[in-house]
């Protein structure tokens, strides 16, 4: 497989692609406030990513959008769905997430990243992270119920496959919850693989490739800084004061070990998109020689194989 510019390889069966996180956040609007979708895409472009994730400075029609992206020949990697089924039923969540859907199908989009929103409590993101709540033993099979039909339905009506993604501060954090959530649910619920998240959590995401692979259809490079996350779990921190004390950071710049991950896509157990997603200060980690990093190390440390056997 030889490499090809803009971060795929020749077949494109890898795309490498990168969060606008690290120009803008999606909840804490100070960070990156005035940052254009003209700047994030050309900074993208140039440090030679293939595509980004939806953003919230990016509009939302999908002519426009598909032209935007065009123009700076970045292809849209997917989108974040907020969801709810935890608490709600497979035909409110199909009605809430139609728009996004359609745009998403509209823009060439083939995986949608999920994330359970149910349950979590008011202003969950600022409230100390011992604060979460989860589902009771006796919750996962219905739970798993409805997230299997919504994603049936979700293949049926737009040809999206869904992508779980475990994550703090919601209802699939621990590697039980996640297990719980593979457990009890169909092959239709993918699992979206993020390193940082994992790690945060207190596990070791090569156990996820490991028990499963199969349901891997997306991929979030996220790294974490140890010293940050011992400090935060030390002192009870919230999610978002976590996040403006640097524990996310890009591939290469945390403590995360990325070898069982570069070993797993050169031995060809993953085709897709792998997203540099990183929540940080932009004032503090300037993202076009951030990304531009990140690229480097991706690039040498978990592509590098792939392209040496190819």
């Amino acid at each position: 497989m030889k490499s090809d510019v803009a971060g795929h390889s020749a077949d494109k069966s890898i795309r490498l692609g990168v969060s606008p996180l690290s120009w803008v956040n999606e909840v804490l609007k100070d960070l990156g406030a005035g940052t254009t979708a003209e700047q994030c895409l050309s900074e993208a472009a140039a440090a030679g990513f293939a595509g980004v994730e939806l953003s919230r400075i990016f509009p939302r029609q999908a002519e426009t959008l598909s032209a935007l992206l065009g123009r700076h020949h970045l292809g849209l990697a997917s989108g974040w769905h907020d969801g709810f089924l935890a608490d709600r039923s497979v035909q409110e969540e199909i009605a809430a997430v139609r728009a996004h859907a359609s745009l998403l199908k509209a823009c060439g989009v083939s995986v949608m990243v999920y994330g359970e929103c149910g349950r979590m409590p008011e202003r969950a993101l600022d409230i100390p992270m011992s604060g979460r709540r989860t589902l009771s033993a006796g919750e996962w099979a219905a739970y798993g119920e409805r997230l299997t039909r919504f994603a049936e339905a979700l293949h049926d009506e737009f040809g999206l496959r869904l992508a779980y993604h475990h994550h703090l501060m919601m209802v699939a954090e621990t590697l039980s919850e996640v297990r719980a959530v593979m457990a009890a649910t169909g092959p239709a619920v993918g699992l979206l693989l993020d390193t940082g998240h994992a790690f945060a959590a207190g596990y070791d995401y090569s156990i996820l490739i490991a028990e499963f692979a199969p349901r891997i259809n997306h991929i979030h490079l996220k790294d974490v800084r140890a010293a940050v996350l011992a400090d935060v779990r030390a002192r009870d921190r919230s999610f978002n004061e976590a996040v403006r004390a640097g524990l996310f950071t890009v591939p290469g710049d945390g403590d995360v070990d990325y070898r069982p991950l570069a070993r797993f896509i050169a031995e060809g157990g993953y085709s897709g998109w792998l997203v540099v997603e990183a929540e940080q200060d932009p004032e503090q980690a300037p993202p076009a020689e951030t990304v531009a990093r990140a690229f480097r190390f991706v690039s040498e440390h978990i592509l590098h194989e792939t392209l040496e056997r190819s």
